[in-house]
């Protein structure tokens, strides 16, 4: 397997304040990783160093030229602002056609939702909105922060599914932080237990149990795994 991605002893601090320490692990192309662990614990700094936005000790190693897209965990837009779908995913500097694209594949219809404003949207539309956005530089690895934060229930399973449609078509790596146990066993391959210092890594399968998860959360947390139909 090739690989996309490597961590080596990764530290980051705010002023005397430690919020990660000596993180290392290591994916490879196609990989989907879950990123699991309590409020505080790292999650969406350890995103900010992957992207470079933060300074860090240890060793972050990405191969020469690729293509990392960000989904954020959720953005607020004012109901009136005078943004609409298209306008907003011309800020990428995409031609008119590559927007039309890149909306077909998050399951949105141009004619639709082009002159709609951001602010309009439904949680979950915005979500895919975001995503397509993230997709139009054709990256070779997502990371999404708790990408259904704000989203009901039923576009949940809407935006879990078009992650995995998209995974399956283009075989992005992803890398996905989420609070959701049994996503984690039906989407990722990977998962890393995050509490400031790495509590687990692996399968979910193996690498996650009670005691890894009281760890975790401080608290007593019963896993029920169990098969999704498609």
């Amino acid at each position: 397997m090739q690989s996309i991605l490597k961590v080596k002893n990764v530290s980051v601090h705010f002023n005397s304040k430690t919020v990660i320490q000596g993180l290392s692990f290591e994916l490879n192309k196609g990989d989907v990783m879950a990123i699991v662990g309590p409020n505080g614990a790292g999650k969406s700094v350890l995103f900010r160093a992957l992207l470079g936005l933060l300074p860090y000790e240890g060793e972050i190693q990405w191969p020469e030229n690729v293509k990392i897209g960000y989904v954020p965990q959720k953005l607020a837009v004012e109901r009136d602002l005078p943004l609409n779908v298209i306008e907003f995913l011309q800020f990428k500097g995409a031609s008119v056609n590559e927007i039309h694209e890149s909306l077909h594949s998050v399951g949105l219809d141009h004619c639709v939702l082009g002159k709609t404003r951001l602010g309009q949207l439904s949680g979950g539309e915005l979500q895919r909105v975001l995503i397509a956005y993230a997709l139009m530089n054709h990256p070779d690895v997502l990371l999404f922060d708790e990408p259904t934060a704000g989203v009901d229930i039923g576009g949940e399973e809407t935006i879990y599914s078009l992650i995995e449609k998209l995974h399956t078509k283009t075989g992005l790596t992803i890398l996905l932080i989420t609070h959701d146990l049994n996503i984690i066993y039906r989407y990722a391959g990977k998962v890393l237990c995050l509490n400031k210092s790495k509590i687990c890594y692996g399968s979910p399968r193996e690498a996650l149990d009670t005691k890894v998860l009281e760890e975790l959360y401080g608290a007593k947390v019963n896993i029920y795994p169990h098969e999704h139909q498609h």
